[in-house]
């Protein structure tokens, strides 16, 4: 057979908390590419399970301990040449711990779902992602992607 050549293929997480107010953790990130209103999440590193990666980084974003996590879907970015990011996505209302002073990766509130979704300044894309986390009728979120711009048509799955 043909050999496969090598694909560039980066896996993230990201994570709603939330509470039985009908509010949710969100984060004012600090990033030139990601800046923005947002929710915790980051990369998966070498050894760690997906949804080891997602508690970790809520962890290290909000000061929370967090359990329970329910997966709401993956968002897929999947260019022509095979390259694809991979975002996997969770939810969960079971924490613990005390919310964290802002740090270098910026600061931690909690808003209602209604003002999230209004709110001026969200982060790249994120806009998009909230029916994956709101609502529980998609398993994908796909953009076609060229490997640089992130300006894709989102495509619900």
């Amino acid at each position: 057979g043909e050999a496969m050549s090598e694909v560039k293929t980066k896996i993230v997480n990201m994570v709603m908390i939330y509470n039985d107010n009908g509010e949710v953790l969100a984060l004012d990130k600090v990033h030139p590419d990601w800046g923005g209103i947002t929710f915790p999440g980051g990369k998966v590193q070498a050894g760690e399970s997906i949804y080891e990666s997602a508690v970790r980084e809520a962890k290290e974003e909000t000061g929370l301990d967090i359990s329970a996590l329910e997966p709401c879907g993956i968002v897929h970015w999947a260019a022509e040449s095979g390259e694809r990011y991979l975002e996997f996505l969770f939810r969960t209302k079971v924490y613990s711990g005390e919310l964290c002073k802002p740090t270098h990766e910026g600061r931690c509130f909690w808003i209602s779902r209604k003002a999230l979704q209004s709110a001026p300044n969200l982060s790249m894309n994120f806009k998009y992602y909230l029916p994956m986390f709101f609502e529980d009728k998609y398993a994908e979120l796909f953009f076609e992607w060229d490997g640089k711009a992130w300006d894709g048509i989102p495509q619900y799955k």
